[in-house]
């Protein structure tokens, strides 16, 4: 290693299961830095929704990975494992991680690190590898979205529907989106929405069908969407799940996807081995990174909050009125 890191960190941990106030800061042991680890003082690090579910107790880290808080972060190499390559201490970085980015420093797996975009200040970076690195798993590897193709993303406010919007639209896409109020379909259309539905006053269902439905949809709410999503797709149509805020079971008719030779696909991005994490941000990087260099692609911030105010980010992530991604400073 190029450094001597520190021996703990202070870090955001659940005491107990619970709500936002079970969080407590605290010193925590710094994760080992292995042979391709990558040790990070962080600049900021991101706030998702897997973390609210982790801090209730249902969503426990991968085996090796921190008990604290957090999945992807910003800011500076401090040192490097021996078999780490491509980057130097010093170097503005951005990363996913399996646990522990609430914190003043982070250890993320080598292929998991990806350079700070010049165009995003390092701080906000903290907002990409999460929502980005889901989006492109899901929408165009398994749901192999294709120029010129319509694309529907529920929760178009949220992190991951702003980054989706734009990502599908730079690919090509005619990208259509659901949000909760008037505001954030404004949000959703200045990010390149041809159309955003207002789900409280519309039925998205409805509307998508009037546009003529929708070759791939990226789902979040699954429950009683499930099978109105299916009625919405074209024939040959990728339905892509990456969570069930409505539920986790649902009643669907197999002889729709059968006659309309539908996909119903899906995945999770935590418990992947890192070969695999590594991959998808090689492919990020040759796809994505190009994208936010031109201009075409930006993490929408919605707030930022310190370290020590983790329950207060955690509230303003359950309110659900938030637009776009929210952020914890060290």
């Amino acid at each position: 290693m190029n450094t001597s890191p520190p021996n703990t960190t202070r870090a955001v941990r659940a005491r107990e299961p619970g709500g936002p106030d079970v969080l407590e800061l605290v010193q925590s042991p710094l994760p080992a830095l292995g042979p391709a680890g990558v040790l990070i003082k962080v600049v900021a690090a991101g706030v998702n929704r897997p973390d609210l579910v982790q801090r209730e107790g249902r969503y426990p880290p991968p085996p090796g990975a921190p008990e604290t808080l957090g999945l992807e972060v910003s800011g500076h190499v401090a040192a490097l494992g021996p078999n780490a390559t491509g980057l130097a201490v010093g170097d503005a970085v951005c990363a996913l991680l399996p646990g522990g980015g609430y914190a003043e420093f982070a250890v993320a797996d080598n292929g998991s690190v990806l350079p700070a975009p010049a165009r995003v200040s390092l701080r906000d970076s903290a907002g990409l590898p999460e929502t980005v690195f889901t989006v492109w798993t899901n929408v165009f590897e398994r749901g192999g979205l294709q120029a010129g193709e319509t694309f529907l993303v529920h929760g178009g406010a949220s992190g991951i529907g702003t980054t989706a919007i734009q990502m599908a639209a730079a690919h090509g896409a005619r990208v259509l989106a659901t949000a909760g109020s008037e505001e954030k379909c404004a949000v959703c259309e200045s990010l390149g929405a041809a159309r955003a539905i207002n789900y409280r006053t519309e039925d998205f269902l409805e509307a998508v069908k009037a546009d003529g439905g929708a070759d791939v949809i990226l789902d979040m709410v699954g429950g009683g969407y499930t099978a109105r999503n299916l009625t919405a797709l074209k024939p040959d149509g990728r339905l892509v799940q990456i969570a069930f805020l409505d539920g986790a079971k649902a009643e669907i008719n197999l002889s729709k996807i059968m006659l309309k030779r539908l996909t119903l696909t899906g995945s999770t991005l935590r418990a992947r081995p890192d070969a695999d994490k590594a991959r998808i941000a090689a492919a990020v990087r040759a796809a994505v990174w190009p994208w936010i260099e031109a201009g075409r692609l930006a993490p929408v911030i919605d707030s930022v909050f310190p370290l020590d105010q983790a329950a207060q980010a955690h509230r303003r992530l359950e309110s659900g009125d938030h637009a776009g991604k929210i952020l914890l400073v060290p």
